[in-house]
């Protein structure tokens, strides 16, 4: 099979970490969803559409919007107690103060031959440290040790290391300038924090690579051993791997919808080929 997939993401890479067949129908196959994804299906729908929107209410506070203007936007329950959460976090609302803020910025890089690509959804500048948020409303908190080792962890903070100089002036951002927070809007009082070093960059990065190259020169895509995955797949009709999908809370946590570029390479921060 030919290979016509030009970007990478940390989407796609997690697909292909976690069952090859599922990355060769999703990205290159590009087959529509003959599945449900998590049980009940509306419900998870209506969770997801919600999460998306409370992302659009916090890149409005951030770009200043007023928060008594952005609070009303928040028009189911969850929103409100999402936007409430954040509202009343200091360490969140205590951002703007800080320079050099971007929202929903995206980053990109040459990887081989593809390119990587990332969209944020905030960076901020704190003296010489440039902090990553990203926001989820996971119905769960996932474990930090979980989320350590997810390939979103290590492609937001190799590719801001790799990409993103014009954040600095033109100099090149080390990995020790570099922290990612994930904070879950249900559990307001407990981020996730990871911190970045050069010998964590150049793992990710080297794996990344190899990653890559393994994508680009697959003979096959084998489906994975760990059948439980198969519970939260789309595609698991194309291979006899059970009709029912698995309950919405679990599913997300392994499966979360790939990012919609509407790419202008002109506009987003890289390096060259």
């Amino acid at each position: 099979m030919s290979i016509q997939l030009t970007t990478l993401s940390q989407s796609s890479l997690q697909d292909y970490n976690d069952c090859p067949r599922r990355f060769e129908l999703r990205y290159l196959q590009k087959l529509a969803y003959p599945a449900i994804e998590t049980e009940p299906a509306l419900e998870n729908e209506n969770h997801q559409k919600e999460g998306e929107h409370f992302h659009r209410l916090a890149q409005q506070y951030f770009i200043g919007v007023p928060a008594g203007q952005v609070a009303k936007l928040a028009n189911t329950d969850n929103l409100q107690r999402w936007w409430e959460n954040f509202i009343n976090n200091k360490n969140l609302t205590a951002i703007k103060d800080l320079s050099g803020l971007r929202t929903e910025v995206t980053l990109s890089a040459p990887l081989g031959n593809f390119r990587l690509i990332a969209k944020y959804d905030l960076i901020a500048r704190d003296s010489d440290k440039f902090i990553i948020y990203d926001w989820k409303t996971y119905r769960k908190r996932p474990k930090t040790e979980w989320l350590a080792i997810r390939w979103q962890t290590r492609v937001y903070r190799a590719l801001l290391v790799r990409a993103g100089a014009h954040l600095n002036g033109g100099a090149p951002i080390q990995p020790e300038q570099v922290e990612m927070r994930y904070w879950f809007a249900d559990f307001p009082n407990d981020p996730a924090i990871f911190p970045y070093q050069t010998d964590l960059f150049k793992r990710d990065w080297d794996a990344l690579t190899r990653l890559a190259e393994e994508a680009t020169s697959a003979s096959d895509y084998p489906k994975t051993d760990d059948t439980a995955r198969c519970s939260y797949c789309p595609y698991r009709s194309y291979c006899n791997r059970g009709s029912r999908a698995g309950d919405a809370p679990d599913a997300e946590l392994e499966t979360e919808a790939e990012e919609l570029f509407d790419i202008n390479f002109e506009q987003i921060g890289e390096i060259e080929f």
